[in-house]
């Protein structure tokens, strides 16, 4: 059966997506030819995609900002805006529904939370101690 075609809207041929989570290096990751169906990049794309979900929770700690000026305003604004950019990455290459970038999508999450909950923690015995209160030894 033919689909009528609008003069405006490319066609677009052998374009196959899976819609159901599945295993393999055979996937279209955030970019056409990105792994390629090459196991070597397809592991890299998966360091990639934890990394950036791990950024995502480093980042989640937000920005420093010292003072109310407007240069600090717009610094956090940049700051947030490439959070989002790496959010929404990290979610397009989950909807590529394979199973192996949904896992480490999933693990960069929970490593990169309990980094900085750790962090958070360390802080706030070291806080504790400076002030003479509950001394560590």
């Amino acid at each position: 059966m033919d689909m009528p075609h609008d003069q405006n809207m490319p066609m677009i041929m052998n374009m196959v997506m899976q819609m159901n989570f599945h295993w393999g290096k055979d996937v279209t990751i955030l970019f056409k030819g990105w792994p390629n169906n090459n196991l070597g990049m397809y592991i890299l794309s998966l360091f990639f995609v934890f990394f950036m979900a791990f950024g995502v929770e480093i980042m989640s700690m937000g920005p420093i900002m010292i003072n109310k000026r407007p240069i600090g305003i717009i610094q956090s604004g940049i700051y947030y805006t490439l959070r989002m950019v790496l959010v929404y990455f990290v979610m397009l290459a989950v909807m590529s529904f394979n199973i192996g970038i949904f896992i480490v999508a999933i693990l960069g999450h929970g490593l990169g939370y309990v980094a900085v909950k750790f962090r958070e923690l360390v802080t706030a015995q070291t806080t504790t101690d400076s002030n003479g209160t509950d001394p560590k030894v």
